[in-house]
């Protein structure tokens, strides 16, 4: 019996175990590992003579970077992230530069090049200097031991130590590149209309192939990578064939060169540069968040891990750094300390100029209370992560900003302003209003998306913060906006004495909507949410009271839990209102749900409706997915289930650039997008884009929107669009602290 018993409980300890174990699999799964990433970002360099014409780029092997233009020789002068440097005459070697400089290229990772008189480098202590009898000179490569292929364009000459070893033409057609294969040990030559190859030890060319579209070649993996004006190919390099189809489905077909750098293909087009991924797809760089123009003219090896692309109208050095999620937070941290808090407000700069973001000037906006609070919930779950005192103060400061817009204005009533700025900065008298105090003015017709921003903050404050003076502030603040809106029969009362546009959750107005239009869903959502974050932290009955009030006597538990996949058009017959509100899938509404979703879930008033609410959150996410929202991703988590998409969540967070200036932006006109008919979710293709070939964008955008007209005219702050995702996502521990294997940090954040 003993023996039997025994046997029973090693069974027993032997399952717990493996089931102990497996169950530590699973939340590992659901928990990111923040190790490092690599992040690129672009450094640029302008060109302010538009009558000179860039043909090439090269960087050797001490970093060095030198590139050949229609007036010789230029170097990249200053430059760091987010301020460009210049392009001007190379003047550091004289006597190089003095020369009539037809060609550039690197051979063994030193810069060589070509005039009318030599194939000559500064490397190898001046040795290689191969004459050569052909002054029209300008294209080359080099082979084996220091064996050079030249060509004016229409004669090819094989050169070393200043003999000619074998000379030839392509019969006819005019040579326009030459790249060496050092796999197979030969020279690739891209005519007009022909590619060919030559072998020095055979002493023969042979055409491999016509085509009157090509434009660029390079060998690489065992290929030749060939480009033309529709796609690319790609051909043998030992059986000299063609290997399937011309690829097309990239973003721009209209090639003008390619390169290999450190394993990746690399091209460029006259609409941007695109490097070729293991899956097949690209990441692709354009417009002036990346490069200075889009007409790309060379893309070469840069230093310190880097990548040269060269423009029309100048560089940029696009930078692969090594970076954590962490350091990425951090970097952003000094984004907004540094040029996007006023006055307490999370703003943005804007009329700027052409990106300079020192032209610029912090803006006040209708939804200061919004941007804010969502910073200050960021800066709050940061603090819970890390205790750290730079967070705390954040806090503090952002806090009073927002009691300041229930104070600075005249009512006197609960009602919170919507911004508020020193007096004489503001053309417009409405929504502008003078406050008691001669130095300032407020703006009034608050919206419902500052209120529920306003409950999500202090909300977290109260709950995550133990400062008695900061909780009890954050809680003073959520009884002072919510005894308002309770007060006055679930209205915001402005100046005037009537309700504000959109802050109405009076049943009245809210069941007026027929049950297909959203803000009937929205508004009952958002309302139950504030009070229950009310009652949680007051402990006043008047607002448990209201909301089983409005959930039990007009209908705000059915409203709010209506499935998603049921919001759409109101029918013909409906209000004008109701129509207009359900022209299409209102993104600003994502934004508001999911911000109350904290107290909405949080603080249920019982298990039964926290059980509900978690269904409603999850039927919502389920419908954000395509967009790949990283915000809606990680909040999802706060119901703790594990199905969230926490890859597409991470995918967000690295993808999202480190340049958050608005630059234009035309996706829409991509040929490797599969475009989708017109919908009511205003979902435009079918994969939604990664967050650096996008158009800048806060939480309520479109992230199917393909286009931007911004123009550089605004940097926005990254205190609500990336702080907060990754703030929550380190709270919620689905995203871990950050792991390094060793002590290395970006260059970039110093």
């Amino acid at each position: 019996m003993k023996t039997s018993t025994r046997r029973i409980l090693q069974i027993f300890c032997a399952v717990t175990l493996i089931f102990s174990v497996t169950n530590s699999m699973a939340q590992d799964a659901t928990k990111h590992q923040d190790s490092p990433f690599i992040q690129d970002y672009s450094i640029k360099y302008t060109l302010a003579d538009k009558n000179i014409r860039l043909n090439k780029v090269v960087s050797d092997r001490d970093g060095y970077i030198q590139i050949l233009s229609s007036k010789g020789l230029l170097r990249p002068r200053n430059g760091r992230f987010l301020f460009p440097g210049t392009l001007v005459t190379d003047r550091q070697d004289r006597p190089t530069s003095d020369k009539k400089i037809a060609g550039i290229g690197i051979y063994d990772d030193q810069i060589v090049y070509v005039d009318d008189k030599a194939v000559l480098a500064n490397a190898w202590a001046g040795k290689l200097f191969s004459r050569h009898s052909m002054p029209e000179t300008r294209i080359f490569a080099g082979g084996k031991d220091f064996t050079f292929l030249i060509s004016d364009g229409k004669s090819l000459n094989l050169l070393k130590d200043s003999k000619i070893i074998w000379e030839g033409a392509l019969g006819g057609d005019i040579v326009r590149d030459i790249k060496y294969d050092s796999a197979n040990s030969i020279f690739w030559i891209l005519g007009k209309s022909s590619i060919n190859v030559f072998s020095p030890d055979k002493k023969e060319i042979i055409k491999i192939l016509e085509d009157k579209n090509l434009t660029c070649l390079t060998p690489a993996h065992g290929k030749l990578i060939a480009g033309t004006t529709d796609g690319y190919f790609e051909v043998d390099a030992k059986t000299k064939k063609q290997l399937g189809e011309v690829h097309r489905k990239m973003p721009w077909t209209d090639l003008t060169t390619v390169n290999e750098i450190n394993g990746k293909i690399w091209f460029g087009s006259t609409l941007g540069a695109m490097m070729l991924r293991e899956d097949g797809k690209f990441n692709y760089y354009d417009s002036k968040r990346w490069v200075p123009s889009d007409s790309i003219v060379d893309i070469s090896k840069g230093p310190e891990n880097s990548v040269l692309i060269l423009a029309s109208n100048g560089l940029a050095k696009i930078s692969f750094d090594s970076m954590t999620l962490y350091e990425k937070a951090m970097f952003y941290e000094k984004q907004v300390r540094d040029r996007h808090i006023r006055v307490g407000f999370n703003a943005t700069i804007s009329g700027m100029t052409d990106g300079d973001y020192t032209s610029g000037s912090l803006e006040n906006s209708d939804n200061d209370g919004l941007w804010t609070s969502m910073y200050l919930a960021g800066e709050t779950f940061r603090y819970a992560v890390t205790k750290s005192k730079e967070a705390l103060q954040n806090v503090r400061e952002s806090l009073d900003a927002l009691e300041r817009l229930y104070t600075i204005n005249p009512l006197h009533s609960g009602f919170p302003s919507r911004s508020f700025e020193r007096a004489g900065y503001n053309k417009t008298s409405e929504p502008w209003r003078p406050t008691e105090d001669p130095e300032w003015d407020w703006k009034s017709t608050t919206s419902s998306d500052e209120a529920i921003g306003h409950i999500f903050a202090f909300g977290a404050i109260a709950e995550l913060i133990a400062d008695p003076q900061i909780k009890n502030q954050a809680i003073m603040l959520i009884d002072t906006l919510m005894s308002h809106i309770v007060k006055n029969d679930f209205y915001m009362i402005d100046w005037n004495g009537k309700p504000t546009r959109w802050g109405k959750w009076n049943p009245e107005y809210v069941n007026a909507r027929p049950k297909m239009v959203g803000d009937r869903k929205i508004n009952s959502s958002n309302i139950i949410a504030m009070l229950q974050t009310a009652y949680h932290f007051t402990k006043k009955t008047k607002y448990k009271d209201a909301a089983f009030y409005l959930m039990q006597k007009h209908g705000y538990l059915e409203n709010l839990m209506k499935p998603m996949k049921e919001v759409g058009h109101a029918p013909a017959e409906a209000d004008l209102l109701s129509r207009e509100l359900s022209d299409g899938w209102n993104h600003s509404d994502d934004e508001m749900y999911f911000c109350g979703y904290w107290g909405l879930y949080r603080y249920a008033l019982n298990d039964t409706l926290k059980s509900k609410f978690k269904a409603a959150i999850i039927d919502h996410w389920e419908i954000e997915r395509p967009e790949k929202e990283g915000l809606w991703n990680i909040m999802t988590a706060i119901t703790g289930t594990k199905n969230i998409d926490l890859k597409e969540a991470i995918w967000y967070l690295r993808e999202y650039p480190l340049d958050l200036i608005d630059w234009s932006i035309d996706a829409d006109q991509r040929k490797d997008i599969e475009k989708i008919e017109p919908n009511f979710r205003r979902q435009t293709i079918s994969e939604v884009l990664p967050p650096d070939e996008l158009r800048i964008s806060r939480h309520n955008g479109n992230r199917f929107d393909m286009r931007e007209r911004g123009g550089g005219r605004a940097e926005y702050s990254a205190g609500d669009i990336w702080l907060l995702p990754y703030w929550i996502g380190r709270y919620l521990n689905i995203i871990s602290a950050p792991v390094r294997n060793n002590e290395g940090t970006n260059a970039i954040l110093h």
